[in-house]
């Protein structure tokens, strides 16, 4: 399959290094070993799409998760601070995928001509491909995913109440680590109750909010360890970054020290990707990493979701326990224990 003249500009400069800085002899004519590394990098682009795409999907639901726990009008600089934990449950479609041989032009299987292999969210179940650069064999073995059906991970999310019925409202986590991946999140946004303006809904402890949030989720996992002649690649990990922009409007009503919640969600994602971990020895003769990073700009997407919440809440003086579930192409658990100052 000939590349394009935009891939094939990044594998000239990186294979004219490995051919005339490292002074290497190669058998094959330098076109065809320049072919054969575009292929290599178009493969691994392939596999990149494939594997991570999952996980920044469910990064969206992630974030979307408990921004709102009550619309109910606050007074002016009364702060809540929850301690939220956000449970997500990895559907069985999103956990693996099948590749053939067909699929690439640089790397075949080992064994057969198809396999069924992990994206980022599925088990530890390998598979090797190899291909040939110069005389070289490359073999490679496929990432594992994080073999966790249910994730669950920690952070901090606050409000303080502004004039005239409106919230800033913020979240943060520290970069957790997870089994073989990494997840941070932070965002803020801002609230306004809409019942204030309606007497018999506040009559009836019916409350309306709608909201606008802005969230950075930053996922990554263990990835490719590739060994050549020419030395290691170094791209052992694999980062998803979304960018995300939330609205959300959402209704509640109070049964005493009970408050039931029913929101919808419309989002719109921003998604980057990025090789990175300990760069490999051939940083000494390119910078490979950057090279990746640049052509994974091909696979960047944007993703629009429509999210429904259902949550209930329940109330113990300034404390507050919460349970609110989201769903649509996934399901998410966010459960929180709160403090009104």
């Amino acid at each position: 399959m000939p590349i394009s003249t935009h891939k094939f500009g990044f594998t000239i400069f990186f294979a004219a290094a490995l051919l005339f800085t490292t002074g290497k002899a190669v058998a094959q004519s330098n076109t065809e070993v320049l072919e054969q590394m575009g292929h290599l990098i178009d493969d691994a682009l392939f596999f990149s799409n494939q594997y991570v795409t999952p996980a920044t999907d469910a990064a969206v639901y992630q974030a979307a998760s408990g921004w709102i726990t009550s619309p109910r009008k606050r007074e002016l600089w009364d702060v809540s601070l929850g301690i939220h934990t956000n449970v997500f449950f990895t559907p069985k479609r999103d956990r693996e995928f099948t590749i053939i041989n067909s699929d690439f032009t640089f790397f075949q299987l080992e064994e057969g001509t198809s396999a069924t292999v992990p994206t980022a969210l599925g088990n530890d179940d390998q598979v090797y491909l190899t291909g040939m650069l110069g005389d070289s064999e490359v073999r490679l073995e496929t990432p594992q995913g994080m073999d966790m059906q249910t994730v669950a991970y920690p952070y901090l999310q606050g409000s303080v109440a502004l004039w005239g019925g409106t919230e800033l409202v913020a979240k943060y986590s520290t970069r957790v680590r997870l089994k073989k991946s990494n997840y941070q999140v932070y965002g803020f946004g801002i609230k306004h109750n809409i019942s204030q303006y309606l007497d018999s809904l506040q009559q009836k402890k019916i409350h309306i909010a709608v909201l606008a949030a802005y969230s950075n989720e930053d996922v990554s996992f263990n990835f490719l360890d590739i060994k050549t002649d020419y030395g290691t690649l170094g791209i052992s990990e694999i980062n998803g970054i979304v960018d995300t922009w939330h609205f959300q409007a959402s209704a509640s009503k109070e049964f005493g020290k009970f408050e039931v919640l029913g929101s919808f969600i419309y989002s719109t994602s921003d998604v980057e990707y990025k090789v990175g971990g300990e760069k490999g020895s051939i940083e000494s003769i390119i910078p490979l990493q950057d090279v990746l990073n640049t052509r994974l700009k091909e696979i960047y997407k944007t993703r629009v979701n429509y999210i429904g919440e259902a949550g209930v809440c329940y109330k113990i003086n300034n404390f507050s326990v919460q349970t609110i579930l989201a769903f649509g192409k996934f399901v998410n658990t966010n459960i929180s224990l709160q403090y009104l100052f």
